[in-house]
């Protein structure tokens, strides 16, 4: 998404989506005007990128990726294929259940069941900025039933007594997304009896009282890759109508006002007309900028360990990231959407042990578990293959996208005790590999492990993951 950004270059020079309101004289300097085009393209990537999936999911009734409309659950009984292709790096561990809430009228109330002890679930709370504004579920609240208020900036009501907790999303908007664990394929009914009781209602509709009027319709803006290539900052401009500075958010004005200089305005088209060819250049050369800070900061991800990029950073709440925007930024390229820290760990390898990018046309490889080295975690673990080119998951005949900790009985162990895993793009002729394969595109590729609820060795990184080690040559 980043890149899409370096895109804008040309797009931009010819940007006059409506007469600018700004005068010449009122503008900033060129330096001044390039450093603000460098922090909004940094400040504006995750809330963009975030609004393509909302868009994706909520808006776009005709579209392939569409879930359901604003303030309905949508249960989804399967886990993520290669056919998802609106958010890259997607989980395959867990169905999802998903609502994007409209917050504008009034708050939402998220009711889940009872939930057998074993089985971890979860209910990530995902702001416009995409910030974890909070959880509900087996780690944050427990498996027990109970009742949720998710509010949003302008409410300014009492949390009713039948409510466990309130949650304040600080936008207007906001994606609740919803984890319940698969054991197996033949325990999907079981993950489905649970998705039936996730329940998510109006806040009057839950007190049986009369509902306040509706909030204004909104007229969405399209968004694409080329779409949010051209215009990067009038989509910015149209999203921070639903997030005011306000709350947590009000240190922000500061910031909120530089990127008025320069004709970002909340509900207004962002447009360069009538500025001069160097005020333009000035801009470009600052979206470049960000965009070049996004990718070395991504590229820069925690620390390496064995080949992983382990961080426990770039996910949270804004308490967590403060005004960090970089960070933020850099997440969102990594993997939008991702956990706390405390929820989730999610070590990538891109590289072998040696420090060689994985490449499946030309090494097979192992990954190496010794015995008592498993990942340490409360709930389960993964890892699961994605093509490094697209950040999606990879198509393969066997339909094996990951390999998790509910596998283990069917997996071969080594004579000490050590969990092989296999890593290659032609299926292996030893039974006991193929248990164990994960299968790679022909080509460069990346894991992701996943620890979900990690133990504290994971969270101090006493424990570590092994390396990808190179086997023989195809």
């Amino acid at each position: 998404m980043a890149r899409l950004i370096l895109l804008a270059v040309t797009a931009l020079l010819g940007l006059t989506a409506s007469p600018s309101t700004m005068a010449a004289e009122e503008r900033p300097s060129t330096g001044e005007i390039q450093a603000i085009a460098e922090q909004a393209a940094i400040y504006s990537l995750p809330m963009v990128m975030n609004y393509g999936t909302m868009y994706a999911y909520a808006v776009d009734r005709d579209g392939p990726q569409f879930k359901g409309p604003f303030n309905k659950l949508v249960n989804e009984a399967k886990v993520y294929t290669p056919a998802d292709t609106a958010v890259i790096l997607p989980n395959s561990d867990t169905p999802y259940s998903f609502v994007w809430m409209d917050l504008r009228a009034e708050p939402q109330v998220v009711c889940v069941p009872e939930i057998p002890k074993d089985r971890y679930y979860s209910v990530q709370l995902v702001s416009l900025y995409t910030y974890n504004f909070g959880y509900i579920g087996s780690r944050a609240t427990g498996n027990d039933q109970g009742c949720y208020l998710i509010t949003g900036p302008s409410w300014t009501g009492e949390k009713p007594a039948r409510i466990d907790r309130a949650f304040e999303s600080g936008t207007d908007f906001a994606f609740v997304i919803f984890r319940t664990q698969l054991f197996d394929p033949a325990d999907i009914d079981n993950v489905k009896a649970i998705q039936a009781k996730y329940s998510v209602q109006s806040l009057s509709a839950f007190l049986d009282e009369k509902p306040p009027q509706p909030a204004p319709p909104v007229e969405w803006p399209k968004i694409d890759k080329e779409s949010a290539a051209k215009d990067p900052l009038g989509y910015l401009s149209f999203l921070l109508q639903f997030a005011p500075a306000t709350g947590s958010a009000a240190v922000e004005k500061p910031l909120r006002q530089k990127f008025a200089s320069i004709g970002i305005v909340p509900g207004k088209p962002f447009s360069t007309e009538g500025w001069s060819d160097q005020e333009k250049a000035a801009l470009i050369e600052g979206l470049k900028n960000g965009a070049k800070k996004i990718h070395e900061r991504a590229g820069d991800w925690g620390h390496e360990v064995h080949g992983w990029q382990i961080s426990k950073e770039g996910f949270g709440s804004r308490a967590i990231l403060g005004e960090d925007y970089l960070l933020r930024a850099a997440a969102a390229v990594k993997g939008i959407y991702g956990n706390d820290a405390a929820e989730a760990l999610y070590p990538f390898a891109e590289k072998d042990g040696s420090g060689v990018a994985l490449d499946s046309s030309k090494d097979r490889y192992t990954l190496t578990f010794p015995p008592g080295g498993l990942p340490p975690v409360h709930a389960f673990w993964s890892v699961t293959m994605y093509d490094a080119r697209t950040r999606l998951l990879v198509a393969n005949k066997i339909g094996r996208y990951l390999v998790n900790s509910p596998m283990l009985p069917d997996l071969k162990k080594n004579a000490d005790g050590a969990v092989e895993l296999h890593i290659q793009k032609d299926e292996p002729t030893d039974p006991d590999e193929k248990a164990s394969w994960l299968p790679a595109p022909d080509g460069p590729f990346l894991l992701v492990m996943r620890l979900y609820w990690p133990e504290a060795a994971a969270l101090s990184g006493a424990w570590a993951p092994p390396s990808v080690s190179k086997g023989d040559v195809n």
